[in-house]
């Protein structure tokens, strides 16, 4: 894991809306005053025709991207996730979900990747909030080649998506093979003592997490997520099926998430130990650095192992 690249997240996505924009004229990106932090403002230097800036104003910025969308065009209105899912919820809600519009609804900063900007501007309950809508799907990729994989396959899907991004580098854990697939979780690592599934930039963690158990004598499986709704319950059970033991990783409340979403489909399909790492019902805060966030709210290679730990008791005395 020391050795990978790492890759800013924002400017990945940028840099794959350039490219989406070269091959499909539908496409629109709609700003709210954001343009460099997000990095839109690489499609608007090569397509401003198709680029449009909206001002700190981001429900109207929603309802516009829904009109875009009734006439054949395919919109990115593009944020701060927080105020993606909390400003301009009715408008997302309604005007875009509720109608079934074909808008992709892209989120940055997601989660506690925003240490300078504090708690008012960390999104940490933005996939419990959309994927309780109906028609939402939420997609939160890994790395810098998953980000672009995913921009162009959601282009294809018809209906709102979710797209949430980090606000950092991620180590690339894929490579130009990898095929991203709407709803469908990747093994990638097998072991048959413990699973831990993550989504976004905890993957990373979890395969670290791997590594330091291994050292151990204990396997672990490592499943991403890159799709939490719809979730992959085959594969979810699956891998509950094989390790009887099963630990969540995610940069965001352990509320309504992906833990949640996990819990839910294998108390349904194979209930087994479960632990979930993430934030545990509380706000963020301003720090120096996103890493010293991370440490004191458990979003680290370091508590996935404790908690996997945690679970194989749990599984040894049942």
């Amino acid at each position: 894991m020391e050795n990978l690249k790492m890759i800013d997240l924002r400017n990945a996505y940028g840099e794959a809306l350039v490219k989406l924009g070269k091959e499909d004229k539908r496409v629109v990106v709609l700003d709210a005053d954001v343009a460099h932090p997000t990095c839109t403002h690489f499609f608007a230097q090569h397509f401003p025709e198709r680029f449009f800036e909206m001002g700190v104003a981001e429900q109207n910025m929603m309802g516009v991207a829904a009109g875009f969308a009734t006439c054949g065009f395919i919109p990115f209105p593009t944020t701060f996730g927080v105020f993606a899912y909390k400003r301009a919820h009715d408008q997302v809600s309604i005007s875009i979900a509720y109608t079934n519009l074909n808008v992709k609804v892209v989120g940055s900063y997601s989660g506690l990747t925003s240490p300078n900007t504090g708690a008012t501007h960390q999104a940490i309950d933005d996939i419990a909030s959309m994927r309780a809508m109906p028609n939402m799907r939420v997609v939160v990729p890994a790395d810098a080649v998953e980000i672009e994989k995913a921009v162009f396959a959601i282009t294809q899907e018809p209906g709102p998506i979710y797209l949430r991004i980090a606000r950092c580098k991620a180590p690339v854990i894929f490579n130009d093979n990898y095929e991203f697939k709407l709803g469908e979780a990747v093994v990638l690592r097998e072991g048959s003592d413990v699973a831990l599934v993550g989504t976004g930039i905890m993957t990373p963690r979890c395969l670290k997490a791997a590594e330091l158990l291994q050292e151990d004598k204990i396997e672990a499986t490592v499943l991403h997520v890159p799709t939490v709704k719809p979730i992959d319950i085959s594969k979810l059970t699956e891998v509950a099926e094989k390790t009887r033991a099963v630990v969540t990783a995610e940069n965001h409340s352990i509320i309504g998430g992906l833990g949640s979403a996990v819990s839910e489909v294998l108390g349904e399909t194979r209930p087994c130990p479960m632990q979930r790492v993430g934030i545990r019902d509380t706000f963020g805060e301003s720090a120096e650095n996103m890493e010293d966030l991370f440490e004191k709210y458990g979003l680290t290679s370091e508590e996935i192992v404790k908690a996997a730990k945690s679970v194989l008791k749990r599984k040894g005395s049942g």
